[in-house]
């Protein structure tokens, strides 16, 4: 695997699925944006759930997940709820 998973957030099973969408550097995932790369994962793995949104927003970031601010987290929940 590459440097996908040397972000916060962003293990080995997630970093495949990045790989497998056609995302595959740190900079394609911060050109996409974490809700469209949530969007073509969910395509391939119906269980993606809001943390792994989450967790998405925070590697491109650079935190950790629990660290996005308030307003991030609510714009994300609202995006979730609406793309299911």
């Amino acid at each position: 695997m590459g440097g996908l998973s040397k972000l916060p957030n962003i293990g080995k099973t997630v970093e495949a699925q990045l790989i497998q969408v056609g995302i595959n550097t740190t900079e394609k995932l911060k050109e996409i944006g974490a809700k469209e790369a949530w969007l073509k994962i969910l395509e391939i793995d119906e269980s993606a759930c809001i943390n792994r949104l989450m967790a998405l927003e925070g590697a491109i970031q650079g935190v950790k997940k629990s660290m996005l601010s308030d307003e991030v987290k609510a714009d994300l929940k609202d995006f979730y709820h609406q793309s299911k």
